[in-house]
């Protein structure tokens, strides 16, 4: 991508030099004291006398100049310039034990040759090219401001850094390194991506930073230490029985209502707050005529003096039954959610709320209820640190590691064995548990609803934390795993260096839009997949992030036509901040960075935090389908007289040139950055990975291969599997 309003970080720099030659013209001109605006730069450009046009070098000039200034120079003078304003500008100055530049997270490195502390994420972004590459650092202790040498960890991420040209998660867009720069070379005719390192860094060599919330599932009998506790702060609890009643009546009030048609729509008509708080007010009139009807009693209760405000707590308790349903089961309420959720953000607005006399989402506990959240209400959070809860949550399946169909006496041992160990947990841990703060003085106390009572509630309530453990762990298989998959067919089948077969693409063949050559785009296929697997792990954690970021009070959004009709436009700050991470983990673990590093968030391609963990909720039914085709391929020809086998092997000569051929096309167009007309929406920016994938499977049944999905069972990549 060459075009210069593609490098803010580039103008910047250059606006900056515009200003220091404009106060170096002492001779013509009176220097400034104030600070010249950019629009003051440009109209003194345009009155500048022919004379002066002579001397002074124009934008497009400077823009232009392809090595004329070295980095080191540019940076040299933006630093300048930036000195010659310090005095009249006021210098905000970061909180001691905080970062320096997002002033908001807990410093964790400091530069010496800066002498500013940063956390890991902008530290690295600051120094991931030019001069500060090899600035040194030493790791940041709060207490004390002790500094403390670079441990072993982060010596071999400074030298990886190093060689591959740094960490881009904070790029608008990853620039190239010049032609002539040894190591590297020139881009392809047609790619609009930038490599850091060609070659992908061996897996002996890449530096990984182990830790609870990333770290594989303990093994059966090895020690768990922390990381059931961590895990469980975000696995939404599992539904009881009386609350999937209270869900069946939610998803009839949510499929009824025209929420959305009559809010988010440009219109003068009447005041939006008050067609909210109407809209709001028909919803919950709906819920209480189909509580009555489901339970006369306890809806006469509840709803006897028809007072909205009377029973907020019942109106927080089912909208939050909605939102941690749909947390465990991405597939359910794919119609109602974002009504619901959209309904609840404008419930947030302290207009809305004045007007209604109530809020809609607990103030005391906004977030779901969570596993955590009830065994620390029990005082039972040490069940999550004993070795047995590794029994107790684990999932049988049929399926052995390698595909081969289990016994059903090995599966019955296992359920037994199960069965043992939550028991044991339930009876070492929930004898002396205090019921009181059952519910934690939430929602249903105070409306006449409550859960069980009984002496074995408290019971009741640990195995119900455990299974739902037992939930996450079948989330992670189904969503996380097709992306191991994945990568095991990749390096099972291609090579990083030699290209037989060859994963290389070009720009404007077959639909690309990039230009890779067969290394390049083995390390962008590896990469992304490896990206998307960090996502799905800890997707629970995103989504309770980005449900925060849409439920603030204080995040305001507005509507703008994003091409896809009206879409909410909202700033997403813990969304953003989580997904920076989770690319800098990735790029850590791979190595090096094929392409940009922009996340989407907050504009015309990704609206709002829902979009995003809507985007992202569905890699898995790409990867699922193709996976499950691909394992069962060798099953069509285990009778070798059939027909299937006939015809396998003599349109594509066998099985494993099957599987290869279909793995390469994938590999090919579902990661060329096609989907869309522009590189904003495509290309190879985060977001625009996934957009291509999709567009491969729009194009599925245009392929030679595609009656093998058929006879494979593939009903399309919204289907049961």
């Amino acid at each position: 991508m060459t075009d210069h309003h593609h490098h803010p970080y580039r103008l910047a720099r250059v606006l900056r030099k515009l200003i220091d030659i404009r106060k170096s013209d002492k001779s013509k001109k009176e220097i400034i004291d104030t600070p010249m605006t950019e629009d003051q730069v440009m109209e003194t450009q345009e009155l500048e006398t022919p004379t002066k046009a002579a001397h002074t070098r124009s934008l497009a000039d400077i823009l232009d100049e392809q090595g004329s200034n070295t980095p080191d120079t540019v940076e040299n003078t933006a630093t300048d310039a930036n000195n010659e304003e310090e005095d009249d500008e006021p210098e905000t100055v970061a909180q001691e034990g905080f970062c320096i530049e997002c002033e908001d997270q807990a410093a964790e490195i400091f530069c010496e040759t800066c002498a500013d502390a940063y956390c890991e994420i902008c530290f690295h972004s600051q120094h991931r090219k030019g001069t500060r590459k090899t600035h040194t650092s030493r790791s940041f202790k709060s207490s004390g401001a002790a500094l403390q040498p670079t441990s072993t960890t982060d010596k071999t991420l400074k030298s990886t850094l190093a060689t591959d040209g740094g960490d881009t998660s904070m790029d608008v867009e990853a620039t190239p390194k010049p032609a002539d720069e040894p190591g590297t070379e020139p881009q392809s005719e047609g790619s609009n991506t930038a490599v850091s390192s060609l070659s992908p860094t061996p897996a002996a060599s890449t530096p990984t930073l182990a830790s609870p919330s990333t770290s594989s599932l303990p093994t059966i009998g090895a020690p768990v230490g922390e990381w059931f506790v961590e895990r469980s702060k975000f696995i939404p609890l599992r539904l009881t029985p009386d609350e999937r009643k209270l869900l069946r009546l939610l998803e009839g009030a949510l499929a009824v209502s025209e929420y959305t048609n009559k809010i988010d729509i440009i219109t003068f008509a009447s005041s939006k707050p008050r067609r909210i708080v109407q809209q709001i007010k028909e919803i919950c009139a709906i819920l209480s005529g189909l509580l009555l009807a489901a339970d006369y009693n306890l809806g006469q209760q509840l709803f006897s003096d028809r007072n909205f405000e009377a029973n907020a707590s019942f109106y927080q308790h089912i909208f939050e039954i909605g939102r941690r349903h749909k947390i465990q089961n991405p597939d359910r309420m794919r119609e109602s959610y974002g009504k619901l959720m959209y309904l609840l953000m404008d419930a947030q607005n302290p207009e809305v709320q004045d007007l209604l006399g109530f809020s809609l989402v607990d103030p005391e506990k906004p977030t779901v209820r969570t596993v955590y959240d009830v065994l620390q209400e029990l005082d039972c959070v040490d069940i999550l640190r004993d070795n047995l809860v590794s029994v107790a949550t684990r999932e049988i399946i049929s399926d052995g590691d390698l595909g081969v169909k289990r016994s059903r006496i090995e599966i019955q041992r296992e359920i037994k064995s199960k069965e043992k160990a939550v028991e044991i947990l339930v009876n070492k841990y929930a004898l002396d548990v205090n019921l009181a703060a059952t519910r934690g003085g939430r929602s249903t106390r105070s409306s006449g609803y409550r859960p069980r009572s009984d002496g074995g509630a408290k019971a009741e309530l640990v195995r119900q934390c455990l299974y739902s453990i037992g939930d996450n762990h079948a989330f992670l298989r189904v969503n996380r795993d097709p992306c191991d998959k994945m990568i095991a067919y990749l390096k099972k089948y291609f090579h990083p260096t030699n290209p037989d077969p060859s994963l290389a693409i070009r720009s404007g063949r077959g639909g690309a839009r990039l230009s890779h050559s067969h290394e390049k785009q083995y390390a962008y296929v590896h990469q992304s997949l490896t990206l998307w697997r960090e996502i799905l792990h800890d997707m629970f954690k995103l989504w309770s992030l980005a449900e925060q970021d849409l439920l603030s009070p204080h995040a305001t959004y507005r509507l703008r036509d994003t091409g896809q009709g009206l879409q909410r436009v909202q700033h997403c700050p813990k969304t953003s901040r989580i997904m920076h991470q989770i690319l800098h983990r990735a790029q850590q673990n791979i190595g090096s960075w094929v392409g940009s590093s922009v996340i989407h968030l907050g504009d015309t391609a990704v609206p709002n935090a829902l979009m995003f963990i809507d985007k992202y909720s569905q890699i898995y039914r790409i990867l699922l389908p193709v996976t499950n085709v691909l394992s069962q391929i060798p099953t069509l020809v285990a009778n070798q007289k059939s027909a299937v086998k006939t015809y396998i092997d003599n349109e594509f000569g066998g099985t494993e040139e099957l599987i290869k051929e279909i793995l390469t096309d994938m590999f090919r167009h579902a990661f060329d950055g096609s989907g869309a007309d522009n590189n904003f929406d495509a290309g190879s920016c985060i977001d625009g990975r996934l957009t291509s994938a999709w567009n491969w499977c729009s194009n599925l049944e245009k392929k030679r291969y595609f009656p093998i999905f058929l006879l494979t069972g593939f009903s399309g990549f919204d289907g049961e599997w």
